[in-house]
């Protein structure tokens, strides 16, 4: 492979599709910080209402979190690419921005599946939430999720960083593992059989979710208040959850076994719907539906204002 430093991939899937990059590059910033500022809001609002401290809303604030670092992934980034005339990346950069983006991707998709157990806890066994679901359980759940991201991501990009390279073309807008090791020049089973392990695991916590849903469904249609309680503080996660899980399961299978043939623009856009939408869309569901976090805020600027005068 040479020196991996002097290698640079060239990023075909932006510039073949966008034609005014002012009005790109002004339309992205402003998306970028109203995500920033949206996901900082609610993160700021959980951590100074103590009320706010309940195991729901902690991993909620981990959502959010999580949301800073896919937007800051892929935000900056693109907004080089649209200031400048081709989309190139460093090897190390790319190695990088492929741990980063399944770190991202993993501690989403876990989260989501600890706070549909979370539900499941709360709605089907509610009197023995609080012993089960502890100050405790909450913490080690969170550092298994990060722990669990991390080290599945390294292991995806030290894969990628073993393979001698014969073409520097991505058909994308950012890096992906299986983009680069469609570029290798020897056999991949190994980073094939990683990634099936891999999905194998994450569809065993799909799996979790459906059946969590499905008692949370029957104990629902049984009692008007756990309706309620579903409609509260269910709906949002089933909208952030359902979001993430078809925009990332039509990403894997157009990148795997999709055809180049399709439209760069459709291409781009569901290899982008994961990375946009859930940091944008969980901050302003969570924030909007849930009474607490809606009052705090309103409060918080309301005493602003009257500092103000």
């Amino acid at each position: 492979m040479g020196n991996s430093t002097e290698i640079l991939f060239f990023l075909q899937g932006l510039h073949e599709t966008v034609s005014s990059k002012h009005t790109y590059f002004i339309l992205i910033l402003l998306v970028y910080l109203f995500t920033l500022l949206a996901n900082l809001t609610l993160i700021v609002t959980i951590i100074l209402e103590r009320t706010l401290h309940e195991p729901m809303l902690v991993f909620v604030c981990n959502l959010c979190v999580n949301g800073i670092l896919g937007a800051s992934l892929f935000y900056p980034k693109i907004l080089v690419d649209l200031s400048s005339d081709m989309s190139v990346t460093s090897y190390k950069a790319c190695l990088g921005q492929i741990f980063v983006l399944y770190s991202y991707v993993y501690c989403e998709y876990t989260t989501l599946a600890i706070m549909a157990y979370d539900r499941y806890i709360a709605i089907c066994k509610p009197l023995n939430y609080h012993s089960i679901i502890t100050p405790r359980k909450v913490m080690k759940l969170l550092v298994f999720t990060w722990l669990s991201s991390i080290c599945e991501s390294a292991g995806v990009a030290a894969l990628v960083a073993r393979l001698p390279l014969c073409g520097f073309n991505i058909e994308k807008i950012y890096c992906t593992a299986w983009a680069v090791v469609k570029l290798s020049c020897v056999d991949t089973t190994i980073n094939n059989i990683y990634g099936y392990i891999l999905m194998f695991y994450h569809s065993c916590q799909s799996v979790l979710v459906v059946i969590s849903y499905i008692y949370i469904v029957r104990a629902c249609v049984r009692s008007p208040k756990e309706r309620s309680k579903f409609m509260q503080t269910c709906l949002p996660h089933l909208i952030s959850l359902s979001n993430f899980f078809i925009a990332l399961g039509f990403d894997l299978f157009n990148t795997r076994y999709g055809s180049t043939s399709r439209m760069q623009a459709l291409r781009n856009f569901m290899s982008l719907d994961y990375l946009i939408v859930p940091p944008l869309l969980n901050p302003l569901i969570y924030g909007l539906r849930l009474n607490q976090i809606r009052r705090r805020i309103f409060r918080v600027c309301i005493q602003k204002t009257h500092a103000l005068k």
